[in-house]
Protein backbone atom coordinates (compact mmCIF):
# COMPACT_ATOMS: atom_id res chain seq x y z
CA UNK A 1 0.00 0.00 0.00
CA UNK A 2 0.57 3.43 -0.30
CA UNK A 3 -1.09 4.90 2.42
CA UNK A 4 -2.69 3.20 5.40
CA UNK A 5 -4.54 4.79 7.89
CA UNK A 6 -5.58 2.97 11.00
CA UNK A 7 -7.59 3.16 13.67
CA UNK A 8 -9.94 6.01 12.83
CA UNK A 9 -13.73 6.50 12.53
CA UNK A 10 -14.75 6.56 9.17
CA UNK A 11 -17.50 8.60 8.58
CA UNK A 12 -20.37 8.46 5.57
CA UNK A 13 -23.27 10.13 4.48
CA UNK A 14 -24.91 7.21 5.84
CA UNK A 15 -23.11 5.63 9.25
CA UNK A 16 -19.88 6.06 10.90
CA UNK A 17 -17.58 2.98 12.12
CA UNK A 18 -14.23 2.53 13.54
CA UNK A 19 -12.09 1.17 10.43
CA UNK A 20 -8.58 1.07 8.40
CA UNK A 21 -8.37 2.53 5.08
CA UNK A 22 -6.06 1.58 2.43
CA UNK A 23 -4.79 3.46 -0.53
CA UNK A 24 -2.75 2.32 -3.18
CA UNK A 25 -2.11 4.42 -7.00
CA UNK A 26 -4.66 7.01 -5.34
CA UNK A 27 -7.47 5.02 -4.85
CA UNK A 28 -8.81 3.40 -2.01
CA UNK A 29 -8.41 -0.41 -2.11
CA UNK A 30 -9.47 -1.58 0.96
CA UNK A 31 -11.39 -0.64 4.44
CA UNK A 32 -11.75 -2.56 7.34
CA UNK A 33 -10.67 -3.45 10.70
CA UNK A 34 -7.22 -4.09 12.05
CA UNK A 35 -5.81 -4.49 7.77
CA UNK A 36 -2.70 -6.04 7.68
CA UNK A 37 -0.31 -4.71 4.87
CA UNK A 38 2.64 -3.25 4.63
CA UNK A 39 2.62 0.37 3.40
CA UNK A 40 4.67 2.86 2.38
CA UNK A 41 3.50 5.58 5.07
CA UNK A 42 1.23 4.67 7.80
CA UNK A 43 -0.91 7.08 9.84
CA UNK A 44 -2.49 6.10 13.20
CA UNK A 45 -6.09 8.25 13.29
CA UNK A 46 -7.07 7.18 17.09
CA UNK A 47 -10.06 9.46 17.96
CA UNK A 48 -10.13 11.20 15.00
CA UNK A 49 -12.85 11.28 12.43
CA UNK A 50 -11.68 9.81 8.63
CA UNK A 51 -13.78 11.84 6.22
CA UNK A 52 -14.47 11.76 2.21
CA UNK A 53 -12.83 15.35 0.71
CA UNK A 54 -15.26 17.96 0.63
CA UNK A 55 -17.02 19.16 -3.14
CA UNK A 56 -17.41 22.85 -3.71
CA UNK A 57 -20.26 23.17 -5.67
CA UNK A 58 -20.04 26.78 -6.16
CA UNK A 59 -16.83 28.62 -6.64
CA UNK A 60 -15.87 31.88 -8.74
CA UNK A 61 -11.93 31.68 -8.87
CA UNK A 62 -10.26 34.86 -10.90
CA UNK A 63 -13.71 35.85 -11.76
CA UNK A 64 -13.77 39.28 -13.83
CA UNK A 65 -17.07 41.03 -12.02
CA UNK A 66 -18.09 44.71 -10.75
CA UNK A 67 -14.71 46.65 -12.39
CA UNK A 68 -12.20 44.35 -10.78
CA UNK A 69 -11.05 40.44 -10.68
CA UNK A 70 -12.21 38.65 -7.47
CA UNK A 71 -9.14 38.48 -5.56
CA UNK A 72 -7.99 34.45 -5.43
CA UNK A 73 -6.40 33.23 -8.41
CA UNK A 74 -6.72 29.61 -9.53
CA UNK A 75 -3.55 28.83 -7.24
CA UNK A 76 -4.94 30.57 -4.17
CA UNK A 77 -8.33 29.54 -4.52
CA UNK A 78 -7.81 25.78 -5.10
CA UNK A 79 -4.61 25.76 -1.78
CA UNK A 80 -7.25 27.46 0.42
CA UNK A 81 -9.04 24.68 -0.77
CA UNK A 82 -7.61 21.90 0.55
CA UNK A 83 -6.42 23.48 3.11
CA UNK A 84 -10.36 23.75 4.44
CA UNK A 85 -10.76 19.91 2.86
CA UNK A 86 -11.74 20.85 -0.17
CA UNK A 87 -10.34 18.25 -2.58
CA UNK A 88 -12.72 18.96 -5.45
CA UNK A 89 -14.03 22.65 -6.87
CA UNK A 90 -16.53 23.20 -9.68
CA UNK A 91 -16.17 26.86 -11.08
CA UNK A 92 -18.35 29.22 -12.80
CA UNK A 93 -16.93 30.22 -16.30
CA UNK A 94 -18.74 33.12 -17.83
CA UNK A 95 -19.62 32.30 -21.73
CA UNK A 96 -20.37 36.04 -23.47
CA UNK A 97 -21.49 36.85 -26.74
CA UNK A 98 -19.25 34.98 -29.12
CA UNK A 99 -17.57 32.70 -27.00
CA UNK A 100 -17.67 29.14 -27.10
CA UNK A 101 -17.99 26.84 -24.16
CA UNK A 102 -15.14 24.68 -25.23
CA UNK A 103 -12.65 27.34 -25.78
CA UNK A 104 -13.53 29.19 -22.76
CA UNK A 105 -13.27 26.02 -20.52
CA UNK A 106 -9.96 25.06 -22.34
CA UNK A 107 -8.63 28.62 -22.17
CA UNK A 108 -9.40 27.91 -17.83
CA UNK A 109 -7.88 24.33 -18.11
CA UNK A 110 -4.60 25.62 -19.64
CA UNK A 111 -4.45 27.55 -16.04
CA UNK A 112 -5.71 25.15 -13.69
CA UNK A 113 -3.00 22.41 -15.01
CA UNK A 114 -0.05 24.62 -14.19
CA UNK A 115 -2.02 26.37 -11.14
CA UNK A 116 -4.64 23.86 -9.01
CA UNK A 117 -4.10 22.42 -6.19
CA UNK A 118 -7.57 20.61 -5.61
CA UNK A 119 -9.26 18.91 -8.47
CA UNK A 120 -11.59 20.73 -10.65
CA UNK A 121 -15.10 20.61 -12.12
CA UNK A 122 -17.04 23.49 -14.17
CA UNK A 123 -20.67 24.69 -14.74
CA UNK A 124 -20.62 26.87 -17.99
CA UNK A 125 -22.65 30.30 -17.46
CA UNK A 126 -24.40 30.45 -20.31
CA UNK A 127 -25.43 34.26 -21.56
CA UNK A 128 -25.74 34.25 -25.19
CA UNK A 129 -26.73 31.48 -27.18
CA UNK A 130 -24.65 32.66 -30.53
CA UNK A 131 -27.09 32.36 -32.80
CA UNK A 132 -27.72 28.93 -31.84
CA UNK A 133 -24.12 27.76 -31.75
CA UNK A 134 -24.53 27.37 -27.48
CA UNK A 135 -27.48 24.64 -28.05
CA UNK A 136 -25.49 22.80 -30.30
CA UNK A 137 -21.96 22.80 -28.61
CA UNK A 138 -23.64 21.40 -25.22
CA UNK A 139 -23.43 18.03 -26.68
CA UNK A 140 -19.80 17.81 -27.03
CA UNK A 141 -19.46 20.18 -23.85
CA UNK A 142 -21.43 17.32 -22.05
CA UNK A 143 -19.39 14.49 -24.25
CA UNK A 144 -16.08 15.99 -22.71
CA UNK A 145 -17.80 15.78 -19.03
CA UNK A 146 -19.02 19.30 -18.65
CA UNK A 147 -23.00 18.33 -17.53
CA UNK A 148 -24.02 21.61 -15.81
CA UNK A 149 -24.30 24.90 -17.38
CA UNK A 150 -25.98 28.47 -15.31
CA UNK A 151 -28.24 30.58 -15.86
CA UNK A 152 -28.40 34.13 -14.01
CA UNK A 153 -31.39 35.70 -13.66
CA UNK A 154 -29.78 38.87 -13.03
CA UNK A 155 -27.19 41.16 -13.76
CA UNK A 156 -29.26 42.61 -16.69
CA UNK A 157 -26.39 45.60 -17.13
CA UNK A 158 -23.65 43.41 -17.16
CA UNK A 159 -25.04 41.43 -19.76
CA UNK A 160 -24.99 37.99 -17.78
CA UNK A 161 -28.75 37.75 -17.41
CA UNK A 162 -31.15 34.95 -19.30
CA UNK A 163 -34.63 35.68 -19.91
CA UNK A 164 -37.37 33.37 -19.36
CA UNK A 165 -37.37 32.31 -22.75
CA UNK A 166 -33.51 31.13 -22.74
CA UNK A 167 -34.04 29.92 -19.00
CA UNK A 168 -36.63 26.97 -20.63
CA UNK A 169 -34.67 26.56 -23.61
CA UNK A 170 -31.44 25.49 -21.40
CA UNK A 171 -34.10 23.66 -19.23
CA UNK A 172 -35.50 21.41 -21.86
CA UNK A 173 -32.20 20.80 -23.83
CA UNK A 174 -30.23 20.11 -20.80
CA UNK A 175 -32.79 17.52 -20.19
CA UNK A 176 -32.48 16.15 -24.14
CA UNK A 177 -28.35 15.42 -22.90
CA UNK A 178 -28.80 14.46 -19.23
CA UNK A 179 -27.14 17.50 -18.42
CA UNK A 180 -28.57 20.31 -15.78
CA UNK A 181 -29.27 24.04 -15.02
CA UNK A 182 -27.82 25.93 -12.82
CA UNK A 183 -29.90 28.77 -11.23
CA UNK A 184 -29.09 32.13 -9.63
CA UNK A 185 -32.53 33.14 -8.75
CA UNK A 186 -33.64 36.71 -8.00
CA UNK A 187 -35.82 39.10 -9.71
CA UNK A 188 -33.49 42.15 -11.57
CA UNK A 189 -36.72 44.64 -12.43
CA UNK A 190 -37.46 44.56 -8.83
CA UNK A 191 -33.99 45.01 -7.87
CA UNK A 192 -33.72 48.20 -10.26
CA UNK A 193 -36.80 49.59 -9.48
CA UNK A 194 -35.58 49.91 -5.29
CA UNK A 195 -31.98 50.67 -6.16
CA UNK A 196 -33.28 53.58 -7.87
CA UNK A 197 -35.44 54.48 -5.19
CA UNK A 198 -33.03 54.40 -2.49
CA UNK A 199 -30.12 56.22 -4.68
CA UNK A 200 -32.55 58.88 -5.11
CA UNK A 201 -33.83 59.13 -1.03
CA UNK A 202 -29.74 59.18 -0.91
CA UNK A 203 -29.75 56.02 1.33
CA UNK A 204 -26.71 54.44 0.17
CA UNK A 205 -24.93 52.42 2.54
CA UNK A 206 -24.63 48.54 3.12
CA UNK A 207 -28.05 48.44 4.65
CA UNK A 208 -29.59 49.30 1.20
CA UNK A 209 -28.02 46.36 -0.76
CA UNK A 210 -30.24 43.91 1.17
CA UNK A 211 -32.82 46.18 1.36
CA UNK A 212 -32.99 46.60 -2.90
CA UNK A 213 -33.30 42.46 -2.73
CA UNK A 214 -34.83 41.34 0.30
CA UNK A 215 -36.40 38.05 0.81
CA UNK A 216 -39.54 38.45 -1.65
CA UNK A 217 -37.79 39.58 -5.01
CA UNK A 218 -35.28 36.17 -4.78
CA UNK A 219 -39.24 34.15 -3.64
CA UNK A 220 -40.42 35.53 -6.83
CA UNK A 221 -38.08 34.01 -9.02
CA UNK A 222 -37.09 30.76 -7.09
CA UNK A 223 -41.04 30.13 -7.49
CA UNK A 224 -40.41 30.91 -11.26
CA UNK A 225 -37.70 28.67 -11.63
CA UNK A 226 -39.83 26.01 -10.02
CA UNK A 227 -42.73 26.62 -12.22
CA UNK A 228 -41.07 26.07 -15.19
CA UNK A 229 -38.97 23.28 -14.16
CA UNK A 230 -41.76 21.47 -12.84
CA UNK A 231 -44.31 22.26 -15.75
CA UNK A 232 -41.07 21.53 -18.22
CA UNK A 233 -40.16 18.18 -16.33
CA UNK A 234 -36.80 19.43 -16.43
CA UNK A 235 -34.44 19.15 -13.63
CA UNK A 236 -33.04 21.54 -11.93
CA UNK A 237 -30.19 22.59 -9.51
CA UNK A 238 -31.29 26.54 -7.45
CA UNK A 239 -27.83 27.88 -6.16
CA UNK A 240 -27.44 29.61 -3.01
CA UNK A 241 -30.49 29.47 -1.51
CA UNK A 242 -31.18 32.36 1.16
CA UNK A 243 -34.69 32.74 1.68
CA UNK A 244 -37.55 31.33 3.64
CA UNK A 245 -40.61 31.54 1.05
CA UNK A 246 -38.28 30.20 -1.82
CA UNK A 247 -37.10 27.48 -0.41
CA UNK A 248 -40.60 26.57 0.94
CA UNK A 249 -41.63 26.59 -2.89
CA UNK A 250 -38.74 24.21 -3.49
CA UNK A 251 -39.86 22.07 -0.99
CA UNK A 252 -43.56 21.66 -2.05
CA UNK A 253 -41.80 20.92 -5.41
CA UNK A 254 -40.06 18.24 -3.83
CA UNK A 255 -42.48 16.55 -1.80
CA UNK A 256 -44.77 16.75 -5.27
CA UNK A 257 -41.73 14.83 -6.70
CA UNK A 258 -40.27 16.68 -8.99
CA UNK A 259 -36.52 16.71 -9.39
CA UNK A 260 -34.81 19.78 -8.31
CA UNK A 261 -31.91 20.39 -5.72
CA UNK A 262 -31.38 23.03 -3.92
CA UNK A 263 -27.72 24.64 -2.13
CA UNK A 264 -26.75 26.95 0.39
CA UNK A 265 -23.76 28.42 1.40
CA UNK A 266 -22.50 28.84 5.01
CA UNK A 267 -23.13 32.70 5.15
CA UNK A 268 -26.84 32.65 4.84
CA UNK A 269 -26.46 29.98 7.89
CA UNK A 270 -24.29 31.89 10.12
CA UNK A 271 -25.01 35.21 9.23
CA UNK A 272 -28.65 37.62 8.98
CA UNK A 273 -28.83 40.54 7.50
CA UNK A 274 -28.25 42.67 10.52
CA UNK A 275 -24.41 42.59 9.28
CA UNK A 276 -25.42 45.01 6.73
CA UNK A 277 -25.71 47.84 9.74
CA UNK A 278 -22.19 47.46 10.81
CA UNK A 279 -19.21 49.71 10.00
CA UNK A 280 -17.96 47.12 7.98
CA UNK A 281 -21.35 45.96 6.50
CA UNK A 282 -19.84 46.36 2.70
CA UNK A 283 -17.63 43.20 3.19
CA UNK A 284 -20.57 40.59 3.96
CA UNK A 285 -22.08 42.18 0.41
CA UNK A 286 -22.75 39.33 -1.53
CA UNK A 287 -26.01 38.55 -4.31
CA UNK A 288 -28.50 37.20 -2.91
CA UNK A 289 -27.96 38.57 0.29
CA UNK A 290 -28.28 37.33 4.07
CA UNK A 291 -31.86 37.23 5.36
CA UNK A 292 -33.59 37.87 8.05
CA UNK A 293 -33.93 34.97 11.10
CA UNK A 294 -36.93 33.52 9.95
CA UNK A 295 -34.84 32.49 6.85
CA UNK A 296 -31.94 31.44 8.50
CA UNK A 297 -33.99 29.45 10.53
CA UNK A 298 -35.86 28.01 8.07
CA UNK A 299 -32.55 26.85 6.16
CA UNK A 300 -31.28 25.07 9.15
CA UNK A 301 -34.33 22.91 9.59
CA UNK A 302 -34.70 22.41 5.65
CA UNK A 303 -30.72 21.33 6.11
CA UNK A 304 -31.74 18.48 9.04
CA UNK A 305 -34.73 17.32 7.34
CA UNK A 306 -32.87 16.60 3.90
CA UNK A 307 -34.82 19.36 2.00
CA UNK A 308 -30.92 20.62 1.55
CA UNK A 309 -29.22 19.27 -0.93
CA UNK A 310 -26.31 20.61 -0.91
CA UNK A 311 -24.15 23.15 0.80
CA UNK A 312 -21.56 25.40 -1.28
CA UNK A 313 -19.41 28.11 -0.56
CA UNK A 314 -19.94 30.44 -3.39
CA UNK A 315 -16.28 31.89 -3.11
CA UNK A 316 -16.16 34.68 -4.89
CA UNK A 317 -13.36 37.14 -2.54
CA UNK A 318 -12.49 40.48 -2.92
CA UNK A 319 -10.27 42.80 -1.50
CA UNK A 320 -11.01 45.43 1.15
CA UNK A 321 -9.80 48.62 -0.83
CA UNK A 322 -12.21 47.13 -3.78
CA UNK A 323 -15.19 46.75 -1.30
CA UNK A 324 -14.44 50.23 -0.32
CA UNK A 325 -14.96 51.69 -3.88
CA UNK A 326 -19.07 51.45 -2.19
CA UNK A 327 -18.34 52.85 0.84
CA UNK A 328 -20.79 55.70 0.04
CA UNK A 329 -22.93 53.84 -2.63
CA UNK A 330 -23.66 50.15 -2.19
CA UNK A 331 -24.20 49.64 -6.23
CA UNK A 332 -20.28 50.19 -6.30
CA UNK A 333 -19.22 47.48 -3.79
CA UNK A 334 -18.01 44.36 -5.58
CA UNK A 335 -20.67 41.36 -4.61
CA UNK A 336 -18.81 38.16 -3.06
CA UNK A 337 -17.29 36.87 -0.13
CA UNK A 338 -14.98 34.19 1.24
CA UNK A 339 -15.47 31.07 2.18
CA UNK A 340 -14.01 27.83 0.21
CA UNK A 341 -11.59 27.30 3.27
CA UNK A 342 -14.38 27.44 5.58
CA UNK A 343 -17.15 25.20 4.55
CA UNK A 344 -15.88 21.96 6.05
CA UNK A 345 -14.69 22.96 9.30
CA UNK A 346 -17.66 25.30 9.82
CA UNK A 347 -20.05 22.68 8.61
CA UNK A 348 -17.86 19.84 11.00
CA UNK A 349 -17.99 22.64 14.04
CA UNK A 350 -21.98 22.52 13.66
CA UNK A 351 -22.51 19.12 14.16
CA UNK A 352 -19.82 18.80 17.01
CA UNK A 353 -22.04 21.37 18.52
CA UNK A 354 -24.84 18.65 17.70
CA UNK A 355 -26.92 20.87 15.30
CA UNK A 356 -26.12 18.38 12.53
CA UNK A 357 -24.73 15.06 12.53
CA UNK A 358 -21.45 14.05 11.24
CA UNK A 359 -22.97 11.89 8.65
CA UNK A 360 -25.31 15.33 7.47
CA UNK A 361 -21.97 16.97 6.76
CA UNK A 362 -20.47 14.27 4.47
CA UNK A 363 -23.99 13.69 2.91
CA UNK A 364 -24.25 17.37 1.99
CA UNK A 365 -20.67 18.97 1.39
CA UNK A 366 -19.42 15.60 -0.43
CA UNK A 367 -21.92 12.87 -1.26
CA UNK A 368 -25.09 14.06 -2.45
CA UNK A 369 -22.62 16.78 -4.83
CA UNK A 370 -20.94 13.73 -5.68
CA UNK A 371 -24.11 12.06 -6.75
CA UNK A 372 -26.12 14.85 -8.63
CA UNK A 373 -22.94 16.15 -10.57
CA UNK A 374 -21.76 13.03 -11.99
CA UNK A 375 -18.44 12.90 -10.33
CA UNK A 376 -18.27 8.94 -10.11
CA UNK A 377 -15.12 8.55 -8.24
CA UNK A 378 -15.48 10.71 -5.89
CA UNK A 379 -17.77 11.73 -2.29
CA UNK A 380 -17.57 9.19 0.19
CA UNK A 381 -14.87 6.66 1.45
CA UNK A 382 -15.56 3.36 -0.26
CA UNK A 383 -13.61 0.97 -2.64
CA UNK A 384 -12.75 2.19 -5.56
CA UNK A 385 -13.03 5.81 -4.82
CA UNK A 386 -10.25 8.17 -5.41
CA UNK A 387 -8.25 8.17 -2.23
CA UNK A 388 -9.84 12.12 -1.24
CA UNK A 389 -9.24 11.78 2.37
CA UNK A 390 -9.76 14.38 5.53
CA UNK A 391 -8.57 13.63 9.30
CA UNK A 392 -10.63 15.86 11.44
CA UNK A 393 -9.71 16.44 15.19
CA UNK A 394 -13.15 16.86 16.77
CA UNK A 395 -11.01 17.92 19.62
CA UNK A 396 -8.87 20.77 18.08
CA UNK A 397 -9.86 24.39 19.17
CA UNK A 398 -9.23 27.13 15.72
CA UNK A 399 -10.17 30.63 15.63
CA UNK A 400 -10.30 31.66 11.54
CA UNK A 401 -8.63 34.84 10.78
CA UNK A 402 -6.68 35.99 7.69
CA UNK A 403 -3.80 35.47 9.32
CA UNK A 404 -4.38 31.94 9.75
CA UNK A 405 -6.11 31.20 6.46
CA UNK A 406 -4.48 30.51 2.28
CA UNK A 407 -6.26 32.58 0.38
CA UNK A 408 -4.51 35.82 -1.15
CA UNK A 409 -7.21 38.50 0.06
CA UNK A 410 -6.63 40.85 2.84
CA UNK A 411 -9.73 40.38 5.06
CA UNK A 412 -12.25 37.36 5.55
CA UNK A 413 -16.20 38.03 6.92
CA UNK A 414 -15.03 34.40 9.44
CA UNK A 415 -12.71 36.70 10.98
CA UNK A 416 -12.84 35.49 14.86
CA UNK A 417 -14.79 32.77 14.09
CA UNK A 418 -13.98 30.08 16.47
CA UNK A 419 -14.43 26.24 16.13
CA UNK A 420 -14.64 23.37 17.95
CA UNK A 421 -12.92 20.74 15.85
CA UNK A 422 -10.74 21.04 12.75
CA UNK A 423 -8.89 19.06 10.22
CA UNK A 424 -5.41 17.84 11.17
CA UNK A 425 -4.64 16.47 6.89
CA UNK A 426 -6.36 16.51 3.80
CA UNK A 427 -5.30 14.25 1.39
CA UNK A 428 -5.73 14.22 -2.56
CA UNK A 429 -5.68 11.05 -4.29
CA UNK A 430 -3.94 9.37 -1.43
CA UNK A 431 -1.24 12.28 -1.60
CA UNK A 432 -0.80 14.41 1.43
CA UNK A 433 -1.39 18.25 0.63
CA UNK A 434 -2.11 19.65 3.75
CA UNK A 435 -0.50 19.17 7.30
CA UNK A 436 -1.53 20.86 10.19
CA UNK A 437 -1.64 24.19 9.19
CA UNK A 438 0.65 24.45 6.24
CA UNK A 439 -0.02 23.71 2.56
CA UNK A 440 2.48 21.05 1.73
CA UNK A 441 1.52 19.90 -2.08
CA UNK A 442 2.42 21.25 -5.01
CA UNK A 443 0.51 23.58 -7.94
CA UNK A 444 -0.69 21.18 -10.30
CA UNK A 445 -1.32 18.21 -8.37
CA UNK A 446 -5.50 19.05 -9.02
CA UNK A 447 -7.18 16.66 -12.01
CA UNK A 448 -10.18 17.67 -14.63
CA UNK A 449 -12.80 15.90 -13.18
CA UNK A 450 -14.58 14.56 -15.89
CA UNK A 451 -18.07 14.26 -14.99
CA UNK A 452 -20.91 11.83 -16.17
CA UNK A 453 -24.36 12.74 -17.58
CA UNK A 454 -28.02 11.47 -16.12
CA UNK A 455 -28.91 8.21 -17.34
Amino acid sequence: MDLLIKNGTVVTAVSSFEADVAVKDGKIVAIGKDLDFEAKKVVDAKGKLVLPGALDAHTHMAMPFGGTISADSYLAGTRAAVCGGVTTIFDYPVQHKGETILGLINSKKSVLEKEACCDYAFHCCITNFNDGQILDEMEEAVEKGITSFKCFLVYKKEGMMVDDGMLATLLLRAKELGAMINVHAENPDLIDLRVDKYLKEGKTDAWYHYMSRPEFVEAEADKRVVHWSSHLDAPVYIVHMADKEGLEECIKAKEEGHELYVETCPQYLEFTCDVYKREDGRNFVCSPPMKGKESQDALWKALKSGFIDTVATDHCPFQSYEKDWGKDDFTKIPNGCAGVENLYPYMLDAANAGKITFEKVVEVCSTNVAKIFGCDNKGEIAVGKDADIVIYDKDKDFTISVNNMHSDYDHTIWEGKKLHGYLLQTYLRGQLVYDNGEYVGTPGDGNYVKRSPKK
